[in-house]
């Protein structure tokens, strides 16, 4: 079994920063963006953050507090496999929609 590395974590926030348009670093000229995902370190262990707020509160989409790389790798490439089946099963729902739209006849 291979050793997770911090890098590992950083290129699935990446990811998922690109996926979820959200922005890509956590702040720009001087100001915290709201929406970006990061790796935060605490107590020994890894997570998952979104910034929140301007003031830099977060929030943690994937509940559990800290854990260890393996565990957080795991649970992110499922957050990240959940947001992809969500978005593959919307547009295959706006398609078929599309395909069952009738033009309806304009009464003069």
């Amino acid at each position: 079994m291979e050793r997770i590395t911090e890098k590992q974590l950083n290129a699935l926030a990446s990811r998922l920063n690109r996926l979820t348009n959200s922005p890509m670093e956590y702040m720009t000229d001087g100001k915290i963006n709201v929406g970006h995902f990061h790796i935060s370190h605490a107590y020994g262990g890894v997570c998952l953050h979104r910034t929140h707020n301007e003031g830099g509160g977060v929030s943690t989409p994937l509940s559990g507090g800290h854990t260890t790389k393996r565990e957080l790798y795991e649970q992110m490439h499922a957050f990240l496999n959940g947001i992809e089946f969500g978005m593959d099963l919307q547009t295959k729902s706006i398609n078929a929609f599309k395909e069952y739209l009738v033009p309806v006849p304009q009464i003069h």
